[in-house]
């Protein structure tokens, strides 16, 4: 791989949020991270929640060029968000690689847009269940951490793009040590829905119903920390410290089982049943879930 041709196809990503956007207070209104070209008219992907509900968006190269840019969208399920810059970046596209064949051991690099880099390894590949209502099947977990995660691209030894840098997590071992480790939004599930976001900003089908519930899992049983503002859980008097325990008919056995059930029961609209454990009393609340877009501003047209 060479390393240096490598690093001038990621960019620095700044974007400015406005102070009544929905996403305001959780992950502020200066966001900085990382994003990747893949496609030498500018296009460039990142980490959708840098992003999201920006009103301006400025990408700066390795050696200092700075570009105005366009949010494109941002993809709920995945992860991923789309920019396109407004003048030429003067890079080479990254070519993608192929996360599936990826495996748990191998050698990678973990790089952000200001040319700093980690070389790391892949140490597992499984499922990762997110507070904010996420989910993947199968994420991609490197170590040790690069101290900006947010946006950076993860590089096979070939000089492809593996991924996207998400989150910074601990991972305990066998011996109850921890280590800090990158979670990375795999490659692969950005072709199947390119061409639905650049054509109309989203994947082309129902959304998926949304509840505006923070969740955690602990000791196998799903816990609500927190709820949005004005979402539908709120409304239907969902509260910090409920215990989920059914959806519908079936029971509740892990945050990732909580999602599944929620999504198969209909798109975005349908009706939640749940029953919750509240001050060791059980209660069936009715939650009207809700689609996540429609409580974000919208991006801009250029």
């Amino acid at each position: 791989m060479n390393i240096d041709r490598t690093l001038r196809s990621i960019v620095a990503v700044h974007a400015s949020i406005p102070e009544d956007a929905f996403t305001a207070g959780a992950l502020g209104t200066r966001r900085e991270g990382s994003g990747v070209v893949i496609r030498g008219n500018g296009l460039v992907l990142t980490i959708g929640y840098l992003i999201t509900e920006a009103d301006e968006v400025w990408l700066t190269t390795n050696d200092g060029h700075v570009v105005p840019a366009h949010a494109l969208a941002y993809d709920q399920e995945t992860g991923f968000g789309l920019v396109q810059a407004l003048g030429s970046l003067g890079v080479p596209a990254l070519d993608f690689g192929d996360a599936a064949k990826a495996e748990i051991g191998d050698p990678v690099v973990i790089a952000d847009g200001i040319g700093q880099f980690v070389r790391a390894n892949i140490v597992a590949k499984q499922e990762f269940a997110g507070y904010w209502e996420y989910l993947l099947d199968e994420a991609i977990f490197v170590a040790p951490a690069h101290p900006s995660w947010g946006g950076a691209a993860l590089i096979d030894r070939d000089g492809k793009l593996l991924g996207i840098g998400s989150l910074h997590l601990q991972m305990a071992s066998q011996d109850e040590e921890t280590a800090d480790i990158n979670m990375v939004v795999p490659i692969n599930l950005l072709p199947p829905i390119l061409d639905d976001l650049l054509n109309r900003g989203q994947v082309n089908k129902p959304p998926r119903p949304w509840l505006g519930a923070f969740s955690a899992e602990s000791n196998g049983e799903v816990v609500v920390m927190s709820v949005a503002e004005g979402g539908p859980a709120a409304q239907a008097g969902l509260r910090r410290g409920d215990v989920i325990s059914e959806i519908r008919d079936g029971e509740v056995d892990s945050l990732a089982d909580f999602y599944r059930k929620v999504w198969e029961s209909g798109p975005a609209g349908a009706e939640i049943p749940m029953r919750i454990l509240r001050d060791g009393r059980e209660a069936w609340l009715r939650v009207k879930s809700a689609d996540r877009n429609s409580f974000l501003r919208k991006p801009q047209l250029q």
